[in-house]
């Protein structure tokens, strides 16, 4: 099957998950940037989709997240504040802080030679971002795009310092909880670049076009308001507004790369959960979304899953 580029939404949400890191290798040059996110006052206030997670007699919590962020957003409202006090552990799907991950991510093999024409572009797009391109020249040239795509969402006053998952972390730390990972370094790794060099190098294509045309900026922009809101309904609905196309090939895609992570996310919760943990899981709130939904599938592990209304 032919392999087309892609202009996922949760192919996005997934990327900028690991961009967390890799922006902690980049280094600034002298351009014309993208603003500095202006800083703002914290404001408290409930924001995300959370569910209230029931077995064995006692509960967990499960939280859809952003992974690019506002500085308001760094206010937690009641509701999750309590549910964070709740909780024993914070669940992620990857823990920013573990050494591994760094080394999973620069293990892709060695990067391909780019055409002239490709990598022309790929300069530019660092031009723009204000990114020296020898900050990046270790990673694959996909992981290079993905790391550009989550600095773009600075024009929208965003920023991967201010993602959930980051918020999250240093609270519950001070919280006195433990961090644990949903997932491996490895896996990760493996869906964020495509083993195939033809798919590598059409998705690096495509990255490129979503900066190039705005439209990663743009469906960036509505998920936020989406997410912000508690819209789930908008989310399941991102095939209206994703700017995507609905081909055989990407519903391939994207069953590898979303729904078919969501059962071991799954079954991580569940067996934390099992050893008597009050577990706090945050995971992409895209994941929340469609046939294999993380709350269908915890609910058919015996979960009795209730979603948690922020505000009116």
């Amino acid at each position: 099957m032919r392999w087309r580029p892609l202009r996922s939404l949760r192919r996005l949400a997934v990327r900028m998950a690991a961009a967390l890191l890799l922006l902690g290798l980049a280094a600034a040059a002298t351009a014309v940037c993208p603003p500095q996110v202006a800083p703002a006052p914290a404001v408290a206030r409930d924001r995300g989709l959370l569910w209230r997670l029931t077995r064995d007699g006692h509960t967990s919590w499960l939280f859809g997240t952003l992974h690019v962020g506002k500085p308001a957003w760094r206010g937690f409202g009641p509701k999750l504040q309590a549910a964070m006090r709740a909780s024993d552990v914070l669940a992620l799907e990857i823990d920013p802080d573990d050494p591994a991950l760094a080394a999973a991510l620069a293990d892709t093999g060695p990067a391909p030679t780019l055409p002239p024409a490709l990598q022309a572009r790929l300069a530019l797009a660092y031009r723009q971002a204000c990114v020296a391109p020898e900050a990046l020249a270790a990673l694959h040239p996909v992981l290079q795009a993905t790391t550009l795509t989550v600095l773009d969402a600075r024009w929208l006053g965003m920023d991967a310092n201010d993602a959930m998952e980051q918020l999250l972390r240093q609270r519950m730390r001070a919280l006195g909880h433990t961090v644990v990972a949903l997932e491996t370094p490895a896996q990760q790794r493996d869906a964020l670049v495509p083993s195939d060099p033809a798919q590598a190098r059409a998705l690096l294509e495509q990255t490129l076009s979503q900066l190039e045309d705005g439209s990663g900026r743009r469906v960036l922009a509505h998920l936020a308001r989406a997410w912000e809101a508690g819209d789930l309904q908008t989310l399941e609905h991102y095939d209206r507004w994703c700017e995507c196309s609905d081909g055989a090939d990407e519903r391939d895609f994207m069953r590898h790369l979303n729904d078919a992570r969501n059962p071991a996310l799954a079954d991580g919760i569940a067996a934390l959960h099992a050893r008597g943990l009050r577990v706090f899981a945050a995971v992409g709130a895209l994941h929340m979304t469609g046939p294999q939904a993380l709350t269908r599938l915890l609910r058919e592990r015996g979960f009795r899953v209730e979603r948690v209304r922020f505000g009116p």
